[in-house]
């Protein structure tokens, strides 16, 4: 069954793999997929994700979810940016998620990277999602 927002996907499959305590969760591969998921791992939100070939011959991300005493470190995992309504945001005007205590996650001409990483590098672009 196609997906019209695989990222948004992918961060379901996330929330709702944390909200039943699983360990790991697999989702289909794609180069924007893996880039969301080196930010979460760079920013300590998930432990690891590997690339993995199933039997039938499609790839997946097998993803690691990180849990502190027993509690999932993503508490809130949002969209911001969707398919049919995309959103843009200058370098001055990048959001702070909870005072600067979350991320967003930023998708500029210099690559997929974090907020605080696009207001050094003083680049804008589209706002894919925000973890607290």
């Amino acid at each position: 069954m196609p997906v019209n927002d695989p990222v948004g996907d992918m961060l379901t499959r996330i929330r709702n793999a944390q909200s039943r305590g699983r360990s790991s969760v697999h989702s289909p591969a794609s180069k924007l997929r893996g880039w969301v998921l080196d930010v979460l791992k760079d920013e300590g939100f998930i432990r690891d994700y590997e690339l993995v070939t199933g039997e039938d011959g499609r790839h997946h991300l097998e993803i690691a979810l990180k849990y502190h005493d027993g509690t999932p470190v993503i508490r809130e995992l949002r969209r911001v940016s969707r398919p049919g309504r995309r959103v843009y945001s200058g370098a001055g005007d990048l959001p702070l998620v909870r005072q600067g205590l979350g991320i967003a996650i930023v998708s500029t001409s210099k690559g997929v990277m974090s907020d605080m990483k696009a207001r050094s590098a003083n680049v804008g672009g589209e706002i894919i999602c925000t973890v607290f």
